[in-house]
């Protein structure tokens, strides 16, 4: 696909990312750059929905594929905003960066995103509203192009960089057909929180330290509008690796580690579940482990039912399972790395 130069509204600088769209401004604001323009000056206005840089945005956030050929993502609202923004200030982490912030026409930068550099474009209600899909934007105070972060792999059968993926682990969050958007957001977001991932970063390049999240086919893209907002920002802030069983099975043999599946207690299994504990879980704390968690509609894939240990919730009453997210947060809560 070839650049394409477009005119575009008054923008503080000039950026482009390959193979998507390149903003050329007009000569007299390039003769305004050249002498220095700030946040202070006011852009131009977009006020149509059919404005290339609206549609290209458009697309970004409805299509998974356009927005990995891209290597760019749509993410609403300030707070997860400022979440990434800090995350990429703490590790100077320079591949989780904003391309573009976009804020409702005359509305003030909200509070922690002023010191950015990224380009500032304002836009009218409608088109606030055709980047975001929601049905009103009376408290959306902020839309940020972001581009998708390098520690995101999509890898095939015949790739198998561990090291590069993750470099040494310990507790590695395994999703197997996790469909919901919203489930898999919240799981990315509970990962984050309970230290299923440490991270150091370097002025040019995040290397994950340890840990982070395996993606099985028929999981939801993490980068989905919908897994966005669940997660608040934690899918540009945890590695997470999209392949098959058969790279699990290596990271395995690779790190030696364990393999538990959380599963409901069902007397027709053939195979016996052990419950979670605050036991179990001591006596796992200096085990490499992959935690593996299926669907609510399909629960786990035959293949995670076998090569797994299954570890169930105890719970009263006569619930047979609880929502994947709610479980999940528990697992992660109860086996997350000791003295992080």
């Amino acid at each position: 696909m070839q650049c394409a130069s477009i005119l575009y509204p008054q923008i503080h600088k000039i950026w482009c990312f390959k193979p998507s769209l390149s903003v050329t401004p007009p000569p007299q604001q390039q003769q305004q750059e050249e002498e220095g323009t700030s946040h202070d000056d006011k852009p131009k206005l977009i006020t149509s929905a059919s404005n290339p840089f609206v549609k290209h945005c458009v697309k970004l956030r409805n299509s998974s594929s356009y927005r990995r050929a891209h290597a760019s993502a749509l993410v609403v609202g300030a707070t997860p905003i400022r979440e990434i923004c800090r995350f990429q200030e703490s590790l100077q982490d320079e591949s989780v960066s904003m391309d573009c912030l976009i804020l409702p026409d005359k509305a003030e930068i909200p509070d922690g995103l002023d010191k950015s550099t990224a380009s500032i474009v304002r836009v009218a209600s409608t088109v606030m509203r055709k980047l975001s899909g929601l049905q009103t934007t009376d408290s959306l105070d902020a839309i940020a192009l972001m581009k998708i972060p390098a520690s995101f792999f999509n890898v095939d059968d015949d790739q198998k960089n561990y090291q590069k993926w993750f470099p040494s682990v310990h507790r590695i969050l395994v999703l197997d057909g996790i469909q919901d958007p919203g489930n898999l957001g919240t799981l990315l977001r509970s990962a984050v929180a309970f230290r299923w991932f440490q991270g150091m970063g370097s002025s040019r390049l995040r290397v994950p330290d340890k840990d982070g999240v395996f993606l099985l086919p028929g999981c939801c893209d993490p980068f989905n509008e919908k897994a966005l907002r669940a997660s608040r920002g934690a899918s540009f802030q945890i590695p997470v690796v999209s392949g098959s069983w058969n790279h699990v099975e290596s990271l395995k043999e690779e790190f030696e580690m364990k393999l538990l599946a959380g599963h409901p207690e069902l007397g027709e299994l053939l195979k016996p579940v052990c419950s979670l504990s605050q036991t179990l879980c001591d006596s796992l704390s200096d085990t490499p482990l992959c935690l593996v968690l299926g669907s609510e509609g399909s629960g786990l894939s035959e293949k995670s039912l076998q090569a797994c240990e299954l570890v169930s919730i105890a719970m009263a009453g006569e619930y047979e399972s609880l929502n994947v997210s709610v479980a999940g947060g528990i697992f992660l809560y109860m086996l997350q790395p000791k003295n992080r």
